[in-house]
């Protein structure tokens, strides 16, 4: 194990995981390769959404690996119901393709990003940490074509008055999620505004904060409905 992961273990608690698919042989592979990192914990697995709901609500998992299509109930449904009971769950769907259907319907779901089924099972790690620091796994091509759709859902309701006053961003957070809305990552955020990854994070902590959110994709997609942000 890199030294990198080793600190990280050290300082912090690890990253609890629930693991859901209703394939074994596709639950026992992740759970080997993030067995083997010591800043994460599997703390369950669940072969359905049903299932895996029921369990969620009693582990919090910090994050979860969730596949779409299962018996009984589905990964979307799962992603609501573990949203409604444990708001804080990161939650990064498995799929087969990144299909727009799907995947939209997971992001109104809750979920934080996905990931494919031939992923290389060695970044899965790396993808558990970053939804868990607050980053959206979804590359720049789909994140536009997800927040063009709901810009376009929410057209008619945007025609009516914020029911509730929206949260004042300052002017620096807001170049921040504009940023953000276009699918950069810290890195190119904070090489883009000549400031540090630690100030991008910050600023997007503190969106999060303001918002009442729990990832990045949520904040834009709230963004775009409230108004603050106009995508063309």
């Amino acid at each position: 194990m890199t030294e990198s992961g080793e600190a990280r273990a050290q300082v912090s608690e690890p990253i609890r995981v629930l693991i859901v698919d209703d394939h074994e042989l596709i639950r026992r592979s992740l759970a080997l390769a993030l067995a083997a990192e010591p800043d994460i914990e599997v703390v369950g697995e669940a072969s359905d959404g049903q299932e895996a709901v029921e369990l969620a609500d009693r582990l919090m998992p910090d994050v979860a690996l969730m596949d779409v299509r299962m018996p009984r109930q589905d990964g979307i449904e799962a992603t609501k119901g573990i949203k409604a009971s444990v708001p804080s769950t990161r939650i990064i769907m498995l799929t087969v393709s990144d299909e727009e259907e799907d995947l939209f319907e997971a992001i109104k779901a809750g979920a934080t990003g996905y990931l494919l089924k031939d992923v290389q099972i060695n970044d899965v790690p790396a993808a558990v940490r970053g939804v868990h620091e607050g980053q959206s796994l979804i590359n720049p091509a789909m994140a536009a074509k997800l927040i063009s759709e709901f810009a376009n859902m929410s057209r008619k309701e945007a025609e009516r008055p914020p029911q509730l006053p929206v949260p004042r961003l300052t002017d620096r957070e807001m170049e921040v999620l504009r940023l953000v809305a276009k699918g950069m990552n810290n890195r190119e955020i904070a090489k883009q505004l000549f400031i540090s990854e630690n100030t991008v994070k910050n600023h997007v902590r503190n969106i999060l904060d303001k918002l009442q959110l729990h990832s990045r994709m949520e904040a834009v997609v709230y963004a775009v409905r409230e108004r603050m942000l106009e995508i063309t």
